[in-house]
């Protein structure tokens, strides 16, 4: 009896051991098992990188996006310094004409996006001023020229046109619904290299007082933008326009990571009165704007910061007519609060001139309610808006 049990425990151990190494080391040899079975789809290689882990891809953004952003080549006339001794009788008749004044050629390159399939494209005011001769390359390398339909210098933007129809219009987004940190790409044609996207967040909203553009409200972006970049897509994460690329700050020219793009609600404004009549026509109500430090709270015994002060009327203006005055402190202009200066002038430009606008302030300790009527802005850059 003691032979039979010892010679169970000897057989149980040996198949014990059997097992365990089977199973560590030759798992598919056992029965109902398969070799990388996972829980994942195997159909479906690309959601999952080699450690099983999900990859985060933004090519069906970039696919919806990039077939509506173009490429934009211009060339302008340029003359050539005059040579001093054409003056000269003897000169001239030795070397004729081929010492006068030659006109050259001036080359520039930019991007721009498909806004309508009926081929109105948006792109920067500086990228086509002063071009004579615009190209346009679509993204399946078809060129065709275009024509300035308008252009807006206060918010560097212009609107081109080409003789084409159906083409793929880009879908324009929500500017609004934009947070710091939110995932954007940028599109466009950097140094002529050919279409690039490029990704980065919104690294600051609101951006004013660059002393870019006369009308600033800039999103500011990581996304690499270059020289080649302008006027090209800034998307969100879903493929729809946000922003317009229009600058980088730089020492070298390249881009070391602050990029500002023109939200695309500005933008839009701007395009469809170009469109319309070639031209934007802006509200102006003739106040001048500053800022309400804390020291001027103080000295003023303003007893707040918010709003912005005025700190002059133009005489005859509508707001002198509507009885506004120096000192009167503006919190809101057509229910929107009006925060520094900056905003508060692009709260009045997108007034419509001839109609009723309503302005709250504080005269003292008062609180005012005024009716303006909005007048034309003067086409020269003013102090007075």
């Amino acid at each position: 009896m003691y032979r039979l049990w010892l010679t169970f425990a000897q057989t149980a151990t040996l198949s014990l051991a059997v097992l365990f190494v089977v199973t560590t080391l030759k798992p598919e040899w056992l029965p109902g098992k398969s070799v990388g079975t996972s829980e994942a789809n195997p159909a479906e290689p690309s959601a999952t990188s080699g450690s099983g882990t999900r990859t985060v891809s933004y090519n069906d953004a970039v696919r919806k996006a990039a077939p509506a952003v173009v490429s934009i080549f211009t060339s302008k006339e340029v003359q050539r310094p005059r040579n001093p001794f054409m003056n000269d009788p003897l000169f001239r008749h030795f070397f004729g004409e081929r010492f006068e004044d030659e006109a050259q050629r001036a080359f520039g390159l930019g991007s721009g996006v498909i806004i309508n399939p009926n081929g109105y494209i948006l792109t920067n005011q500086h990228v086509v001023e002063a071009a004579d001769e615009i190209e346009v390359a679509l993204s399946d390398g078809k060129k065709l020229p275009a024509k300035v339909v308008g252009s807006d210098p206060e918010t560097d933007l212009a609107v081109l046109h080409v003789d084409a129809q159906n083409l793929p219009a880009i879908t324009l987004g929500q500017a609004e619904t934009l947070r710091v940190g939110d995932v954007v790409l940028a599109i466009g044609n950097p140094l002529g290299v050919g279409q690039t996207v490029t990704m980065g967040i919104v690294s600051a909203l609101h951006r004013t007082g660059l002393r870019i553009n006369t009308f600033e409200n800039f999103i500011q972006t990581d996304a690499a933008i270059n020289q080649g970049n302008s006027g090209g897509a800034l998307i969100d994460a879903s493929g729809n326009l946000v922003g317009i690329n229009t600058a980088i700050l730089s020492q070298s020219g390249g881009s070391i990571g602050i990029g500002f793009a023109i939200p695309v609600t500005t933008a839009k404004q701007v395009m469809e009165q170009l469109i319309a009549s070639g031209m934007v026509t802006r509200g102006w109500v003739g106040v001048e704007l500053q800022e309400i430090t804390p020291e001027l709270a103080d000295s003023f015994k303003l007893g707040t910061t918010t709003g912005v002060l005025v700190a002059g009327v133009q005489r005859g203006s509508p707001a002198d007519r509507a009885g506004v005055k120096p000192g009167d402190i503006v919190t809101m202009v057509e229910g929107k609060q009006a925060k520094d200066p900056d905003s508060m002038r692009n709260l009045i430009v997108a007034l419509t001139p001839g109609k009723q606008a309503t302005l709250k302030l504080k005269r003292g300790q008062n609180d005012l309610e005024l009716q303006v009527k909005v007048g034309k802005r003067p086409g020269a850059k003013r102090a007075i808006e």
